[in-house]
């Protein structure tokens, strides 16, 4: 048996843009665990077009599970929400275990409850007394401040601001720039199921689920 067999592996899911700068990320958190050996992080595909990618290995998904370990784990790097929630679910089923992936820069404060699979990029910053679900996104200088509840597979773009006091429903996206202004404690300003708030809006009511709304203040977009 391989001495690899001993230690465990990393996988971050998918080879683009967003995983290829999620990888120094990635190795930053493996790298706090015990037994921890480079050349067992690498990047997986559904179909691999290269076999390496940024000096890292790429492997496909039944590979990464033939892989000889003492433990798997990963993370997801895809942007289509839906997508992100079938790859998880699947690898959750073989017997992968999620991996929150936080930058050595970004800030989490106090009283946070964070599910399974978090991506917090860098200068990204959760403040206190936030929830948020399974295998969320936060790219680069966003944040999610104090009382938020942010549903599973949820977007943040870069720059995104989700102030006090806002619900974004399982799914939603955050454009890049976005602003979502505080809401109540008694009346949360909400983003529905499957929302999207587009790039640069300003969000000062609640948006109603599969709903794109833009501009500022944001309004629905009208289809003729």
């Amino acid at each position: 048996m391989s001495s690899s067999a001993g230690k465990p592996i990393f996988g971050l899911y998918g080879a683009g843009g967003f995983a290829r700068e999620l990888m120094p990320v990635l190795r930053a958190n493996a790298g706090a665990w015990a037994g921890f050996d480079q050349a067992r992080v690498l990047f997986i595909e559904t179909r691999p077009s290269a076999r390496s990618v940024n000096g890292y290995s790429v492997v496909s998904e039944d590979e990464f599970f033939e892989l000889p370990c003492v433990s798997l784990h990963f993370n997801v790097a895809i942007g289509a929400s839906k997508v992100r929630a079938e790859i998880a679910e699947r690898c959750i089923a073989r017997g992968a275990e999620p991996i929150n992936l936080v930058s050595p820069n970004a800030l989490m404060l106090d009283g946070n409850i964070i599910g399974a699979g978090l991506v917090l990029c860098p200068f990204a910053m959760i403040t206190s007394n936030a929830r948020l679900g399974r295998f969320v996104h936060m790219n680069i200088y966003s944040y999610v401040a104090h009382d938020c509840v942010i549903g599973d597979f949820v977007t943040l773009a870069p720059g995104a601001k989700c102030n006090g006091n806002v619900h974004v429903g399982d799914h939603a996206y955050v454009g890049t720039g976005a602003i979502i202004k505080q809401g109540e404690p008694s009346k949360p300003i909400t983003i529905g199921e499957g929302a999207v708030v587009g790039m640069g809006a300003v969000v000062t009511k609640d948006v109603a689920p599969w709903t794109t709304v833009v501009g500022n203040p944001a309004r629905p977009i009208i289809r003729s």
